[in-house]
């Protein structure tokens, strides 16, 4: 079986379901670019330990119901349901691979889907017909915590199981509320200073100075107010081996701050 890699996706609103932008142009054809998986793990920013009882779980539902985890959208949007199969025995992999490693995990036998995992796979496999299991993150937890968890993972890779990382290259929504610009304005330069910095940072295998790019690179805080979305990024990193080989798949911005990008690994 061909070996996987990982993937990072910046899932941006979720309106990218509806509304026409180059990420979800680009989204819309990954996945016919990509050998065919006979699994998903996604790790969300939207499914965090740090608010679900402090420890980190893993989906085991063997049909995960579609959450629609926010407020505000379009009846379309709430309409939408991406009924894809869970993975019960996945499920328990994942939590033995990260025992092996001293990471403890719980699998959660009713929870669903959140839009950070079936917005974007709603795009890359319209299908829905490909089994998909979520893990949590920890904000609470440092970048390294979240890297060792993908390096723990990385064996899923050799056994048909694409994992990907869903968060956001840039994720500050009170800029995004306080003007409310339109999806194709233009990014400012605390953005694009801070994604080309990664995409720099990527192609030279810098892992320490991506793991610490809150504080390390330009405007670091201001795209990243709170941790959530960059540490889905650390995992597939993590995943993806070593030395740290990336790729920069797509680059675009909606609604000026939040930035679109995907990285490949290995």
């Amino acid at each position: 079986m061909r070996r996987l890699p990982s993937l990072f996706l910046s899932h941006g609103s979720p309106m990218m379901a509806l509304e026409p932008s180059p990420a979800r142009d680009f989204l819309a054809g990954l996945g016919t670019h990509l050998p065919r998986p006979r699994a998903i793990l996604v790790v969300s920013a939207h499914h965090d330990a740090a608010y679900d009882g402090g420890r980190a779980t893993v989906t085991a539902s063997p049909a995960p119901p579609t959450i629609h985890d926010f407020g505000g959208f379009p009846d379309e949007l709430f309409a939408m349901r991406y009924p894809a199969p869970g993975d019960p025995a996945l499920a328990q992999r994942v939590a033995g691979l990260l025992a092996d490693h001293g990471l403890a995990v719980t699998a959660e036998p009713t929870r669903g889907l959140d839009h950070g995992a079936w917005v974007p796979l709603s795009l890359v496999y319209p299908a829905a017909d490909i089994p998909v299991v979520q893990l949590s993150i920890h904000s609470n937890a440092s970048p390294e915590w979240h890297h060792a968890l993908g390096r723990a993972l990385a064996p899923l890779r050799d056994e048909g199981v694409l994992i990907v990382g869903s968060g956001s290259i840039t994720h500050n929504l009170r800029a995004y509320f306080t003007t409310r610009p339109p999806i194709d304005a233009l990014a400012p330069e605390w953005v694009t200073g801070f994604t080309d910095w990664i995409a720099e940072r990527m192609a030279a295998g810098a892992v320490d100075d991506i793991l610490d790019a809150v504080e390390r690179a330009p405007h670091g805080r201001d795209n990243h107010p709170t941790p959530d979305h960059i540490l889905p990024l650390f995992v597939a990193m993590g995943a993806g081996g070593t030395p740290l080989r990336a790729e920069r798949l797509h680059a675009s911005t909606t609604y000026a701050v939040l930035a679109m990008d995907v990285y490949a690994f290995d």
